[in-house]
């Protein structure tokens, strides 16, 4: 029997990181574990990003899922936050690689769409689903948590259709 495919899911950033893992589970997917990574606000930049870092590979040797699916960069208006949030991606990305896994990105439009049917959602929605289409939802999971979830379940619908 083929082992199910586990994802790391993760909604990323330097300040709040929702991480998951997930995987299928009979007809539904199933939270395998979940949480949300705060960093300190005073402290440097670098420093956040070892913290993001060393939990992120925690989770990579602890599961040892065979991708990694990660939101991609919204940009709306605060560059500099864009651009911690991009680097703390490039370094999520490239652990996911040390570790082995293939990786595969999707935009916020792209997740509401396979959570939700309509790519213009909004959270409220998406959390509703999420409760609805996944097992083991924790239930004092953060925003970023669910966010996480939502990239997992988009993986697993994608990496499905496409078998």
């Amino acid at each position: 029997m083929n082992q199910p495919l586990r994802v790391l899911a993760i909604d990323p950033g330097y300040d709040r990181i929702g991480l998951a893992i997930v995987e299928k589970d009979g007809n539904k997917d199933k939270v395998i574990y979940s949480t949300c990574i705060e960093t300190k606000r005073h402290l440097a930049f670098a420093n956040r990003l070892l913290v993001v870092g060393d939990s992120v590979e925690k989770v990579l040797a602890e599961f040892a899922p065979q991708c990694v699916a990660i939101e991609t960069l919204f940009f709306n208006k605060n560059i500099k936050t864009a651009i911690g949030v991009a680097e703390a991606r490039g370094m999520i990305m490239y652990l996911a690689k040390k570790a082995k896994c293939e990786i595969y990105e999707y935009g916020p439009q792209e997740i509401k769409v396979a959570i939700t049917g309509y790519g213009k959602s909004d959270k409220t929605a998406v959390l509703d689903m999420v409760k609805r289409l996944v097992n083991n939802v924790p239930i004092s999971a953060l925003d970023d948590e669910y966010d996480a979830i939502a990239v997992g379940v988009t993986c697993l619908a994608q990496y499905r259709q496409s078998r």
